[in-house]
């Protein structure tokens, strides 16, 4: 099994010095503010730790991480703030996903900074970060001010991890590869362990105000 990572990583040593892996950084970076399951934080932190050695591509990495996070939430924003609630309603089959979509415009209206800030750490949450916003008319400078810090420390922290992983396993960028993935998890799993207390402390929903 090591052997073929090694090989993976061989290949992917190679084509850092190309242009495709840094426009797919920035693609993936975007799209997973509309398509949940893309692997923008695998993506980041990959290039991460291949290219440690190399300061200026570090910085161009979270360049291009945070530049293709932001223009991606600002999509999902305008997607939210545009399409109307019926078409939403619409697309919302299935009771869990009406679910779902309530309680992200409940947490838009009472956590809006803290949500486009830091909710990218969610599961699912750059959908519920960007969408829901903008379908509440939260304030789209104040959006894109707090949207342009968390996507900042978003990439930041995506690179960093990686950066750790290929410092410390030079010579070895499977096992850095390994420990910043490893890493990586470290916040959304601690994001989403603080969201599930708050959210166990917040009132139950008046169903009768609903009906």
């Amino acid at each position: 099994m090591f052997e073929m990572l090694d090989s993976v990583v061989d290949g992917l040593r190679e084509a850092v010095d190309s242009p495709w892996p840094w426009v797919l950084v920035f693609v993936l970076s975007a799209a997973n503010a509309l398509i949940p399951f893309l692997p923008s934080r695998t993506a980041v932190v990959t290039v991460a730790v291949l290219v440690a050695a190399h300061p200026e591509r570090l910085a161009l990495l979270t360049v291009l991480a945070a530049a293709g996070a932001l223009a991606g939430d600002c999509a999902g924003y305008w997607i939210g703030r545009r399409v109307r609630p019926g078409v939403l309603a619409r697309l919302q089959r299935g009771e869990r996903a009406r679910r779902w979509s309530e309680r992200a415009r409940r947490a838009a209206h009472r956590h809006a900074p803290a949500l486009i800030v830091a909710g990218r750490h969610l599961p699912g949450g750059r959908i519920t970060g960007a969408i829901a916003p903008g379908s509440i008319s939260y304030p789209w400078r104040r959006f894109l001010v707090l949207d342009l810090i968390g996507t900042t420390l978003w990439a930041g922290y995506c690179t960093a991890v990686g950066y750790l992983g290929g410092a410390s396993f030079a010579d070895d960028p499977v096992k850095g590869l390994l420990v910043g993935f490893g890493i990586a998890l470290v916040v959304p799993l601690v994001t989403e362990l603080i969201r599930r207390r708050l959210s166990r402390r917040e009132p139950a929903p008046d169903r009768g105000a609903h009906q």
